[in-house]
């Protein structure tokens, strides 16, 4: 279930006459699908029930484990297509994301969370250049606040696991070598940084890339539509222009989107090393 405004998304362009009208954060706000309820909060109406976001979850989730499922399935010594692509994108995720990052000591209990955890939000943000869907997931900030809860929570648990709770509070918020009047001022500021921010600043570098890539990617498709439908004989070349760059920027987004999956995950596994190592 998700608590939205009661607000539809529509790319369409405006009607003749009516001008442009840009996107908006507003325009992120989709209508629950089937059956839902609404009320009254602080002047708006809210709608209670699941909506798009929600259900490319489900799916993406679905997407991932039969793929995966289905790549090793026969295991052959000379794999198929579809067993070598499995083979190499769980290669990538424990070579590249968990044992270079935590060390060979601790990184294979984590690898099957940082490998569900990658192809998971990877194919989330392709989402919003899929056709059909179109959507980035994690655009909804509250989306990437419960994946960067569950990854604050391994990392605390397995350094409390570790440690015991003193120990890892020490090791957290006091830096070895530091002259003990200088911790007055830095133990605060440790535990901040290290325990409080992390999750914070974990969501929202996704959040704010997927939430403004497509706002961009809305803001040049709509306005290349508008100049061209609209505009006059000097201004339909400029629409032209704006499609073109649309264009390029989908082929960008495609790259970042990617990117922010491997960020969000290599920084997990990061704050993880740092919570079973035995000092900074």
């Amino acid at each position: 279930m998700s608590l939205v405004p009661n607000a539809v998304m529509t790319f369409a362009s405006p009607a003749k006459g009516e001008g442009f009208t840009p996107p908006s954060p507003e325009d992120f706000n989709l209508p629950p699908v089937g059956p839902s309820s609404s009320f009254e909060l602080f002047g708006q109406t809210w709608a209670l029930g699941v909506t798009k976001p929600i259900l490319q979850l489900l799916l993406a989730a679905g997407v991932v484990f039969v793929f995966f499922y289905a790549s090793s399935r026969q295991r052959a010594m000379v794999p198929s297509k579809l067993q070598y692509v499995g083979e190499a994108g769980y290669g990538f995720v424990r070579n590249s994301l968990g044992r270079d990052v935590i060390g060979s000591e601790h990184f294979m209990r984590f690898v099957p969370y940082l490998f569900a955890l990658f192809f998971f939000i990877l194919l989330n943000n392709l989402f919003s250049t899929i056709p059909f869907i179109q959507f980035p997931t994690f655009s909804r900030s509250g989306m990437v606040y419960g994946l960067a809860a569950l990854s604050w929570v391994i990392y605390n648990a397995v350094g409390i696991q570790k440690h015991g709770f003193g120990g890892y509070l020490k090791l957290q918020t006091m830096p070895p070598g530091v002259p003990k009047p200088m911790l007055i001022i830095l133990i605060p500021l440790e535990f901040l940084s290290n325990i409080l921010v992390r999750p914070f600043t974990l969501a929202l570098r996704l959040f704010a890339n997927m939430f403004a890539g497509h706002l961009l990617l809305i803001l040049f498709a709509l306005g290349g539509e508008y100049l061209l439908l609209e505009g006059d004989a000097l201004v339909k070349p400029v629409g032209v222009l704006t499609w073109l760059l649309f264009i390029a920027i989908s082929f960008l987004e495609l790259l970042v989107q990617f990117l922010q999956a491997f960020i969000f995950v290599i920084l997990s596994a990061l704050y993880i090393s740092s919570a079973v190592a035995d000092e900074h």
